[in-house]
């Protein structure tokens, strides 16, 4: 995808609801860490987590926040995540405990009403995903560059674990739907680098990459530390979640958007 793709549909949400581009942003991290907590709690692998995160991204790149309500697509992209992941069966008992248990214990700040939706409605949902998606399920990501990279430079397992936060903390931006995989692990490890004081500048000159791709990812990174300076999501994420669209039909996930709609919107 590009900027343009994710913009498109993006701002038509913030012409209808009157979001700022900020605030827009912090939905999506609300949801990335609702995503986490739940992928946490059911004891899935970090991979695991990170596919069910640009899942969820990537739908909503596509298509508005008032087709399908996050709060029923971030456990589906779980659900589905896991399967092609190969994690083993969740449950379908486990996957909605789960997720009222999360919400009501971590997210009740945001989410305070019981958990509505049931596991059809998750079923259902994943086969709208499932479509949007257009079977193409299978994402790489940076983590295997990253330990590659680390090992080639002999760097410390503390820069390890640096740039692994860092990476993670990219799914909250729109940089794992703009930039491969390898440029996002090498901009982890640069910033990583930085943080521990270890100076690798001449085995970063030597790579056949492109350093200002790399250098857009450190800003967009650097950017999303900058939001987080400033805010206290307990605080202000239940104000911004209430003027986000609304699904016409919040009660069932099939407030899913029909063939036509979903034409319309792309």
């Amino acid at each position: 995808m590009d900027r343009q793709d994710i913009l498109k549909v993006r701002n038509q949400d913030l012409q209808s609801s009157k979001l700022t581009e900020s605030e827009y942003q912090k939905i999506m991290i609300f949801f990335a860490n609702v995503i986490q907590s739940l992928g946490e709690s059911l004891k899935m692998r970090q991979q695991v987590i990170a596919t069910a995160t640009v899942y969820f991204k990537r739908f909503y790149a596509k298509h508005s926040l008032k087709s399908v309500d996050p709060f029923l697509l971030a456990p589906t992209s779980l659900f589905l995540a896991s399967k092609v992941e190969e994690f083993g069966v969740i449950s379908n008992n486990r996957i909605i405990g789960t997720c009222q248990s999360v919400l009501k214990s971590k997210f009740s700040f945001a989410y305070p009403q019981e958990y509505q939706y049931k596991i059809n409605q998750v079923l259902e949902c994943e086969f709208l995903l499932l479509e949007v998606m257009d079977c193409s399920l299978i994402l790489y990501h940076p983590y295997r560059s990253l330990v590659q990279y680390v090992a080639d430079i002999r760097a410390e397992d503390k820069v390890l674990q640096a740039a692994w936060r860092i990476i993670n903390d990219t799914l909250r931006t729109d940089i794992p739907l703009l930039y491969p995989p390898f440029l996002i692990a090498l901009a982890g490890l640069q910033i990583a680098c930085v943080i521990h004081k270890r100076d690798f500048k001449g085995w970063f000159a030597e790579l056949n990459v492109d350093m200002d791709k790399i250098s857009e990812i450190t800003r967009q990174i650097l950017a999303l530390y900058d939001l987080w300076q400033n805010y206290d999501e307990k605080q202000e994420i239940l104000a911004i979640l209430n003027k986000m669209p609304k699904t016409k039909v919040s009660s069932r996930p099939s407030s899913q958007p029909n063939e036509a709609q979903l034409q319309q919107q792309s």
